[in-house]
């Protein structure tokens, strides 16, 4: 199922804002455009594949923010929408929000299955990454 034609040039209009606000380093702008979008799709809202990709960038705003209970959330949010518990990235900040919350064994879970899906590239791309990397290997997940 596809959204119509006026109604994603839309969201991608504002996904477009949010993304060029990112990229000047303007997270808390960024969630602006980015709600805008998700709240403009249909319910269930889930069914739609603009759900994860929105979710997941408000997720990594959040993040930026230093807003790691919200950006968990946000995540959490972004596994519910399509290939949502299959993207390395969701994953990845999920498990690393997990970590940062105190959650070690839920954060240990999330950074598997990033790993198993995408290696190290997925942690390679994070400053925090060889870290996380090393707390798999230390508890056997991975080798050393």
């Amino acid at each position: 199922m596809e959204l119509p034609d006026e109604l994603y040039e839309r969201i991608t209009e504002l996904s477009e804002q949010g993304n060029d606000l990112m990229d000047n380093e303007d997270p808390a702008g960024a969630i602006v455009p980015w709600s805008s979008a998700l709240s403009l799709l249909p319910s269930p809202k889930e069914q739609w594949e603009a759900y994860t990709w929105l979710c997941a960038s408000l997720g990594d705003a959040f993040f930026s923010l230093g807003k790691v209970a919200q950006s968990f959330d946000c995540f959490m949010d972004a596994m519910n929408g399509p290939d949502g518990q299959v993207n390395p990235f969701i994953l990845y900040r999920a498990g690393q929000c997990c970590e940062a919350l105190g959650s070690r064994k839920q954060a240990l879970d999330l950074l598997i299955r990033a790993y198993a899906l995408d290696g190290e590239d997925i942690f390679d791309a994070d400053e925090e990454g060889e870290t996380l990397l090393g707390l798999l290997r230390k508890n056997g997940l991975i080798p050393a």
